[in-house]
């Protein structure tokens, strides 16, 4: 009897030197920035340019090699674009640190500090494609990811061993190390939890209840994911002072509920148990109160100059407004006026020096990547996959709506950072994770099946 013995598909050794292209044009164009800066403020390409410049791409060639070896059919687009946004990350960071300002801003960027954390971050990358070879076992660990999740959100909390920085308690202090965020790592295995909940609970989410005008309501033994999860995004509110992470949580969870169920009255739910939690807070709480009044009149002068008033809003305003259509140039503008330019307002220093169209083009790279992730989502071939591509595609999405929407006013400012860019470990480091997943489950969506060989006999039947 003959055998049937199944061959990977090698993939295309175009594609392979394809991304290998683009992925040096990224490191290039960083460089460049770099050499930029450099001459705007000093008349001279930075002395330590060759050094970063080697540095980062042999990172950036080690992330390749992995990928290559470990996740050959992943979405080529997705490492050269989030090499870029990280790049020009580095790029504000280290000219903001070139400035004579003794202001907060300059002083506290570390360009070195931040290669450190993105030369951690492509270890984690490398080790999550290693280690995790098929991305369907998380959701075995379903209950495991949220217990985590939750224990990493509780964690600041913790007697002599959470931290409040600046009115906010999300911190641990690790001896050693310094600070970390939890949050930042808990919303990676809270999305973990909420695709294996929602796969395994989905038919019974999208059993209607009763119908309002054109709205059908689920049934109220349906509400407990949803009244749970709002109840810990509002823990994460009042004790934690944490608007950010608390509306990414429960925006993310709504968003898989919507897209695992295809209802929207779970969206309608979800908007109203939110804005009721947020105004609730705002009467009870006064540092709430105090975001909505920045938000509604940020140009008020008591506000303006009051301690967690608009006067860093307001400045990232001024900034971005001088910048204009095409920016001062690198090195040309003050973002060092911002304060914690190099954190929560990097996006504003950017739209300083590089002005609308450059903000445009970042938009566009983060775009693209939300992008790529959903169309794995779209050709996962199990529903785990497709929710879980999902989800984390539209958490790194709403993460970056957030940012944008407060650093310009549009919603309140809630105190996240901007993926890859600003400084600091935590978030990079988890972000360099979603990415890592990203690409496990573009590499499982895109390959191909394996070729049938017979092994008695010289035909070869291949499968489509």
């Amino acid at each position: 009897m003959s055998e049937v013995a199944a061959a990977p598909v090698p993939m295309p050794a175009k594609r392979r030197m394809a991304q290998l292209v683009m992925l040096a044009f990224a490191v290039v164009i960083t460089m460049g920035a770099y050499a930029n800066v450099g001459l705007a403020m000093d008349g001279a390409i930075p002395s330590g340019m060759l050094t970063y410049g080697l540095s980062l791409g042999g990172l950036m060639l080690a992330a390749y090699l992995v990928l290559a070896k470990f996740a050959p059919w992943a979405d080529p687009l997705i490492l050269p674009l989030v090499t870029l946004v990280n790049g020009l990350g580095l790029v504000m960071i280290f000219r903001l640190s070139e400035t004579d300002s003794k202001l907060p801003s300059a002083t506290l960027a570390s360009p070195n500090t931040q290669l450190m954390w993105t030369l951690i971050g492509i270890v984690l990358f490398s080790a999550t494609l290693i280690f995790l070879r098929d991305h369907r076992a998380l959701q075995r660990l379903t209950y495991t990811a949220g217990a985590l999740g939750i224990a990493l959100l509780i964690s600041p909390l913790l007697p002599f061993v959470g931290q409040e920085i600046n009115g906010a308690r999300i911190w641990v202090g690790i001896s050693g190390v310094g600070q970390i965020q939890p949050a930042e790592f808990a919303k990676l295995a809270l999305v973990i939890f909420f695709a294996g909940y929602l796969v395994a609970k989905r038919d019974v989410l999208a059993l209607a209840g009763r119908r309002l005008l054109f709205i059908d309501l689920p049934r109220a033994r349906d509400l407990g994911p949803v009244l749970i999860t709002w109840g810990i995004s509002l823990g994460i509110l009042v004790l934690q002072k944490d608007l950010g992470s608390s509306l990414l949580l429960f925006g993310t969870f709504i968003a898989m509920l919507y897209i695992a169920t295809q209802r929207i009255s779970w969206v309608i739910i979800g908007i109203l148990l939110f804005l009721g939690g947020a105004i609730l807070a705002g009467m009870v709480f006064d540092h709430v109160q105090q975001r909505f009044e920045v938000y509604l009149d940020p140009s008020n002068p008591e506000l303006f100059d009051a301690v967690g008033g608009s006067g860093q809003l307001m400045q990232g305003l001024f900034a971005m407004g001088s910048g204009g259509i095409l920016g001062t140039g690198l090195g040309q503008g003050h973002p060092e006026l911002i304060p914690l330019a190099f954190s929560d307002f990097i996006f504003a220093a950017t739209g300083e020096e590089l002005g609308l169209t450059g903000l445009m083009a970042l938009l566009m790279i983060y775009a693209l990547i939300v992008q790529r992730g959903l169309r794995a989502s779209l050709a996962a071939r199990d529903p785990f996959t497709k929710l879980l591509s999902a989800g984390l595609s539209f958490l790194l999405a709403w993460q970056i709506f957030i940012i944008v929407g407060g650093v310009t006013n549009l919603i309140p400012l809630t105190g996240l950072v901007t993926p890859f860019m600003s400084q600091g470990g935590s978030a990079l480091l988890s972000n360099w994770i979603l990415i890592a997943l990203l690409v496990r489950m573009s590499d499982a969506a895109r390959r191909p099946p394996p070729q049938a060989i017979q092994n008695e006999g010289l035909t070869q039947v291949f499968q489509r």
